[in-house]
């Protein structure tokens, strides 16, 4: 998942989701757990989801696979 493979991005979702949630974050290595359709931040997932493009990503992750 992006957010671990950048500490500024996991920095951002994590203070973020505070102003979107009264509920805490439950996050695992490579998801966002919600107990409720309606606890979902839409919104918050679009403004994450365009903070990494594709190619990034593909780029994060070779790097991390060559080490």
């Amino acid at each position: 998942m992006g957010l671990y493979s950048s500490p500024e991005l996991l920095e951002w979702f994590t203070y973020e989701y505070l102003n979107y949630s009264k509920r805490k974050l439950d996050m695992g290595k490579s998801c966002i757990r919600f107990k409720k359709m309606e606890d979902i931040p839409y919104q918050l997932i679009g403004q994450l989801a365009a903070k990494m493009t594709p190619q990034e990503w593909i780029s994060t992750y070779e790097r991390s696979v060559k080490r």
